[in-house]
Formats: C-alpha cells, sequence, structure tokens
C-alpha cells in the first residue's frame, strides 16, 4: 500500500503524517490488518528496537473522587464497587512499588483520585516518592495527581519525581460529554505545568468512549503538539456503576488499528499499552507488541489485569525482551534534548499544507463509533489485592 510505505517513510524521518492519512489508517480494513501493524512495526524497531519498558502503578488514594469523569469507576456518583481508601502511608506505599520493580518495572506510577493535589498532599507524595527510591535504586518515579496549581510540579521535581501524568483523554470538541467539572484547557495547562518544571511529560487518551475516528486523530494531533515523552493508550475498561458501562465499540482489530495511527503521529515517543488490553486486545495482545514499546505489569487502579508473569512470557514469546533498568528509554535526541514526537519544523512540512492532496489521498468521510462489539464483563474484574489490602499485589 502506498499509504503505509509514505507513512513509513514519514516515521523514520519524524514527519509528521496529515490528518488525512491518520485517518485513512484508522479506515484499513481487516484484511489489511498485518500490513497496518508490520509498517508500524518498522517505525517502532526503529527507534526502540524490540524492548518493551514495564511500569507499574501504585493507587495511593482510591475512590470518593469529586470530578464527573463518565469514564471513571472513581467518579463522583460512581456505584462501582471498588476499593475506597484514603492515603497510603510511605512505606505502605513503598512496598507496592517494589512488588513492581521486583517484577521487572523500571517506572512507578503514584495516582490518587481528585481534582488535583492541596500543597500538603503534595508534602505527602514527597516523602513517598522519597520512600521508593531509598528503597528501590535507579527506579523512575512518575506521578499522577490530578490538576496542578502553580509551583507544585517545581515541588514534585525537586521532591524527586522523574514525571508527570495526566491525560487529554479523548478530543477537545466532545470533551464536555464526559467531563463538566473541569474542562480540556484545564488538562492543557497541567501538562504545560509539568513540561515547565522539567518533568518528563506523559499524556495519552483513552478509547472506546463513543468517539470518532476524527475525535481519536485530533486528541493524538493535540499530544504531539504538547510534546509528552510518553503516550499511554487507554481502551475503555465499561465497569458496572459507571454512565459508560454499555460502551463496548472496540474490537481487538480496532485497538490495533489505533495503537498504529498513534505509532506513525508520534513515532519516537514511548507509546505504551494501558488499561483495557486485556478486555478489547484479549489473544492479539502480543501482536500490538509490534506498536507499543511500553506496557503496565500487573493489575490497574481498580480493575485486575493480566497476571505478571504472564506479561513476561508474553513478552518473551512475542520475541520481544524486557528493557532493563539502565537502558535509556528514548532516543537519543530526545532522552537528550527533551523533544517531543517531532521538532516543529517537521511537523509543519510534508504535504500537510495540502489538505489531503497527492498521495495522501482525500479525507475519508466523518466516521461515527463503530457497531458495538460482544459485551465481556467476564473479562472486567474490580480490584482486591495489592494497595489498600493485606493481600499480596499482582506483579
Amino acid at each position: 500500500m502506498d499509504l503505509l510505505n509514505t507513512l513509513v517513510d514519514k516515521g523514520l524521518r519524524r514527519e509528521l503524517p496529515t490528518r488525512a492519512e491518520a485517518l485513512a489508517v484508522l479506515a484499513t480494513s481487516d484484511d489489511d490488518l498485518l500490513d497496518v501493524v508490520a509498517a508500524a512495526g518498522k517505525v517502532r524497531r526503529h527507534w526502540f528496537g524490540r524492548r518493551v519498558k514495564l511500569n507499574y502503578l501504585v493507587n495511593l488514594k482510591s475512590g470518593l473522587c469529586p470530578e464527573d469523569c463518565s469514564y471513571c469507576s472513581q467518579r463522583l456518583g460512581s456505584k462501582a464497587d471498588i476499593l475506597k481508601y484514603t492515603w497510603l502511608k510511605p512505606d505502605d506505599a513503598s512496598k507496592a512499588a517494589a512488588a513492581g520493580v521486583a517484577g521487572g518495572a523500571k517506572r512507578v506510577c503514584l495516582v490518587a483520585s481528585g481534582r488535583g493535589p492541596t500543597d500538603r498532599d503534595v508534602d505527602r507524595v514527597a516523602g513517598t516518592i522519597k520512600a521508593i527510591k531509598d528503597q528501590n535504586e535507579g527506579v523512575e518515579v512518575c506521578a499522577c495527581l490530578g490538576l496542578l496549581s502553580d509551583g507544585q510540579a517545581d515541588r514534585l521535581r525537586e521532591a524527586g519525581a522523574d514525571a508527570y501524568n495526566h491525560n487529554l483523554n479523548t478530543s477537545e470538541s466532545t470533551y464536555g460529554d464526559i467531563t463538566t467539572t473541569h474542562t480540556y484547557a484545564d488538562r492543557v495547562d497541567t501538562v504545560q505545568k509539568a513540561h515547565a518544571a522539567g518533568l518528563s511529560a506523559c499524556s495519552g487518551l483513552i478509547a472506546g468512549m463513543g468517539e470518532t475516528d476524527e475525535d481519536l486523530v485530533d486528541v493524538v494531533f493535540s499530544l504531539r503538539d504538547l510534546d509528552p515523552d510518553s503516550v499511554p493508550v487507554n481502551f475503555l475498561i465499561p465497569m458496572e456503576g459507571t454512565p459508560l458501562a454499555q460502551e463496548w465499540h472496540l474490537t481487538p482489530q480496532r485497538c490495533l488499528r489505533i495503537l498504529a495511527m498513534v505509532r506513525f503521529v508520534c513515532p519516537d515517543v514511548e507509546v505504551r499499552i494501558a488499561g483495557g488490553r486485556e478486555v478489547h486486545l484479549r489473544t492479539m495482545q502480543p501482536l500490538a507488541l509490534n506498536l507499543a514499546n511500553s506496557i503496565f505489569l500487573g493489575d490497574y487502579l481498580t480493575s485486575e489485569g493480566q497476571a505478571g508473569h504472564a506479561d513476561l512470557e508474553m513478552i518473551a514469546d512475542a520475541g520481544f525482551e524486557v528493557e532493563g533498568a539502565g537502558e535509556v528509554t528514548l532516543p537519543q535526541h530526545r532522552a537528550t534534548a527533551g523533544g517531543g514526537c517531532g521538532s516543529h519544523e517537521e511537523a509543519c512540512g510534508g504535504c500537510d499544507s495540502h489538505e489531503g492532496a497527492g498521495v495522501c489521498g482525500s479525507a475519508p468521510a466523518a466516521t461515527a463509533a463503530p457497531q458495538v462489539d460482544e459485551v465481556r464483563r467476564d473479562l472486567v474484574s474490580v480490584r482486591r489485592r495489592g494497595a489498600g489490602t493485606d493481600l499480596a499485589p499482582n506483579a
């Protein structure tokens, strides 16, 4: 396919595809899926080889959030039967983190429900970061605490945080349909605050909320403009008790096309398969490693994931290797310069200014969300182990 050859060439040059090309990836047929995966895999291997970075989540404070994000089981008014607890003590959080590190994770992601941290919360997290780093040499720590106020990103950086996660989740035009208690602009502002403080910015999306192909392309292009070092791609876990519990729009094939599109748009960025891979990719998870170079190990915030040992077996069986603690994740030009998906000059180049003329083809017509897939509630399990419990974590 001329489209895929063009996208591979652009990916190797860190050149931004056109919107028409990104939409065309999402519109490819199942018959062409392996060709799409192979093409995006060339870009992934060029920048990241066959390494897979493992990340481990620690939910520092679960449930009882005042925000109304429709996708979240911790939201205001959620009827989901999840674990609810207040802040973990630093030693307890460090023990949970150590389980992930022992399983091969090189980054620990500290997450807390809520609109955003108070200054006292930042002090509390600073103590947790210190405890984790004191007991786990060389581990990276990413904080995910919600919307940041002025100066808080700098304080987290001073406390030893390496990165900050705050996802855009969906397109700006549809954001108000998902959340009403804060704005898309609030999220952009927090990512920019993390950047300005010298933290590695981590920002991604959630697919499967009823969005169109255009919405997916919009949010990924917005992410590229924000210049994060890592882009987590979440696939909605439709939890009972949340407004989106009936949203089952994803198939394994669509998930792979979404990951391929993200890889083409952000070729040299850490693309992470995040929540929902077990639910929606299912037995096709190993194929996704050809597109993403990073995954979460074990469980998620409020739901259970694949067994940690199964993650490691999957990586090995697919011909990939776990990225070592001493290896640098990002390509040298990003690791040394803190660059984004590509330089701004490159992002403005190519055939983007031709509005889809020539090799890019014309943009497909607006597409609605796919038809509902088979409901697989048997694949959604509420987390009952690990942080906030007396049971061993899954790592």
